[in-house]
Formats: C-alpha cells, structure tokens, sequence
C-alpha cells in the first residue's frame, strides 16, 4: 500500500484512507487538509473484528490512518477527478489513487483483487462512521446558524405558552451528556442511549409545534390586505419566523446528535445492521428537510405575494410600500440563512422597491391609485348624506314632539 490511498465518498463526505503520511500529502496537494477531521479508524477496527470473515480487514486497517472531509463543491471535484465507481454498498463510491515512483501527481490506479480496503464490511463500517461525522458538521453548522440569528435557543423557548416545547431544553442536556460519551468512550452504553431514547418524541414533537405555526403564519399574511395592517403583520412576522427557525434549527441539531447515537449503537451489531440503519436515517432525513423546505417555501411565497399587494399602489403608500419589502427581504435572508446547513438549495432573489416616480409613470399604478382614490371619494359621500339625513331626521322629530304629536 505504498504511496497508495483509498477513497470513498457516501455523497454527504469523503473519506481518504492509507499511511497518516500519504493520507495527509494527498489532502495538501489538494488543498482540503486544513478542512478535513480525523475520520476515527481505530472504531472502524473493533467492528470488523466482530464481524465474521473479518479479522484480515481488522489486521490491515489498523496500520492506517483516515480522514473525512464534507463534500462541497471543492471536494466534490476529486470525486469527479478520480472517478469513483459504484461499490456494491448502495451509495457508496471508491477509487484507489497513487504516487508512483517520482510522479507527483496522483493518478488512479486498477484495483487489485483481495485489498482490504476494498471489502464490503469496510466499506459498510467507513460509511457508518462517515455519516456519524456528517451528523456532527451539521451540528456545528446549525450552532453557527444560531449565533447568527441572535437568538438565545432557551429564551425562546421559555417564551413560548406550549408546556411540551418546555421538554426540548431537559431533553438537549440529556442528549448532549451523550455525545459527550460518545466522543471520549467511542461507543454509546445501554444506559446512556435509554435515557436519549426516551427523549426523541420530545423533539419531533416540537418540530411538528413549529411547522404549525409556519402555516398559521402564512394564512394570517395571505388574509392581510390593508396597506396598515399588512406593514404590521409583515413585521411581526419578521421577527417570529426568526424565532420558529431557532426551534427548528435545535431539532434539527438535536436530532442530528440522535442519528450519530443510533448510527454508533449498530455499529456494535453487525455489517447488516449498520447499513440499515445508515439507510434508513438518510431517508428520514431526507423526509424532514422536504418537510421544514415545503413549510418555508410556502411562507415565502405568501410574503412575496404581500410584497406584491403592495407594491400595487405605490404612488398613495410609498412608505408602507417600503417597509413591506424590507421586512419580507430580510425574512428571507434568515430563512436562506437557514436552509444552508441543512443542504436545502435556496435561489430566492431580493425582491426590489418601486421609486414614486417611476410609479407615477407606470399606468397600472396610476389606474390603482385613481380607483382607491375614487372608492374613498364615494365613501366620503356617503359618509356625509348619512350624517346629513341623520340630522335632518332629528330635527323632524323634535319639529314633531314640540307639535305634540308624539309622547
């Protein structure tokens, strides 16, 4: 294995594996090194000693070294450089590269039958681990996306009436007390993952909580028509999706650390079982990006639509006009915000404000303003011959009573 690495990509991350001097010459020459974390091998050893048939892969990964770097458009291109070929572990890719001789750059090269590297038990148990460490960089990830919203998580929730959303602070100690075991013991035991595991409906119950009230929320912008009202509904709304998004990145954080827990507890099963479980937890993660993306993109387009309402009639509400686009602007950089560390693709454009006098030169504009103008004019009428024949009705009846027709 002289001069010679392995690559394996599950589409979330790559792993590099071979001598700790070539795995970190390959990663300089590409310049991910400083982006890379230590991909854990020594875990990767003990599962394959439990595993039957295993033992010589067991022998040849312990004289070497891995890391694991999270797949961006960058890293993506090695994988396109060198070609990795389907495994026969669904969705996963490998390719074996080298140096040889005084060449410097390296070059795939054919794979020799019986390598180590190569073997499905590997290759299950790398997938296992890397997608353990795709789980913690999106908890980094979602925290930074936290610090940037400016929100306190705890304060938030206290805030809320909803005594189940109370639960989600006891249960992310609980779970965070055990990643910290996982991280020190390299394995999760019986006790610690029964405590997290009764905390899981908490937090999928609090996400369900949140995305409600993203629905309620778009009804109430989507009913708003008023220039008055829609300036202040807009605003409140800036700031409560704000704070929705900061209960939803904590699930997501949360829940993120829960799959690294389930993905570390089948690693002490078997080959079968940790592909499985690696398997299903995409497609559940999968499942609840779409969910929270559906809710947002719905919000979105009903604070775009308001947007739109008032941007109809700019010439005789310039400053609500303004104040709707700038709450639904910055409403939607949060939510972009959001969406990054999650893997959620937002292409939303700045939506731009009407000047008066271009407003004034566009018909559209002018027909508007002429027909609320117009409809306030015939209100006002009727305004004044109501109130005029209110008066004229009480001077006749006084005119009456002093007559003594009535009473």
């Amino acid at each position: 294995m002289d001069n010679k690495i392995q690559l394996i990509s599950d589409g979330d991350g790559l792993a590099v594996i071979g001598s700790p001097t070539d795995v970190e010459h390959f990663l300089a020459s590409e310049r991910l090194l400083s982006l890379s974390k230590n991909l854990g091998l020594r875990r990767l050893g003990s599962f394959l000693r439990a595993g039957a048939g295993a033992a010589q892969a067991a022998s040849g990964i312990a004289a070497h070294s891995g890391r694991w770097v999270k797949l961006t458009e960058e890293s993506a291109r090695l994988v396109e450089k060198f070609g990795l070929m389907e495994s026969r572990t669904p969705g996963i890719s490998h390719a074996m590269v080298g140096r040889p001789g005084a060449i410097d750059s390296w070059l795939q090269i054919v794979q020799g039958p019986g390598s180590f590297l190569t073997s499905p038990a590997v290759l299950t148990g790398a997938a296992g681990i890397m997608a353990q460490l795709a789980r913690q960089h999106e908890m980094g990830e979602i925290r930074n996306c936290l610090a940037a919203i400016d929100k306190k998580v705890d304060d938030v929730i206290r805030a809320q009436k909803d005594a189940e959303l109370g639960k989600v602070s006891g249960a992310g100690l609980d779970i965070e007390s055990a990643m910290t075991v996982l991280e020190v013991e390299g394995r999760v035991d019986d006790d610690t993952w029964s405590t997290v595991q009764a905390r899981t409906h908490t937090i999928t119950d609090a996400l369900g909580w949140a995305l409600r009230r993203f629905d309620a929320l778009a009804e109430r912008v989507e009913g708003t028509t008023g220039s008055g009202d829609l300036v202040r509904t807009v605003r409140k709304a800036e700031s409560e999706v704000q704070e929705l998004l900061v209960v939803v990145a904590r699930c997501f954080e949360l829940q993120s650390a829960l799959d690294a827990l389930r993905l570390a507890r089948a690693m002490e099963e078997s080959p079968k079982v940790l592909e499985g479980r690696r398997r299903a937890l995409n497609v559940d993660r999968r499942r609840r990006r779409e969910l929270v993306a559906g809710r947002t993109e719905h919000l979105m387009a009903r604070m775009d639509a308001a947007a739109g309402r008032a941007n109809s009639n700019v010439l005789l509400h310039l400053s609500a006009h303004r104040a709707v686009v700038g709450s639904v602007n910055q409403v939607g950089i949060t939510v972009d915000e959001f969406h990054r560390p999650l893997g959620i693709e937002s292409a939303r454009p700045v939506l731009e404000t009407t000047r008066w006098w271009d407003a004034a030169r566009d018909p559209a504009q002018l027909r508007n303003a002429t027909a609320e103008v117009g409809r306030k004019a015939v209100v006002g009428v009727v305004v004044v011959g109501a109130a005029g024949a209110l008066a004229k009705g009480a001077h006749s009846g006084r005119d009456l009573i002093g007559r003594g027709k009535w009473g």
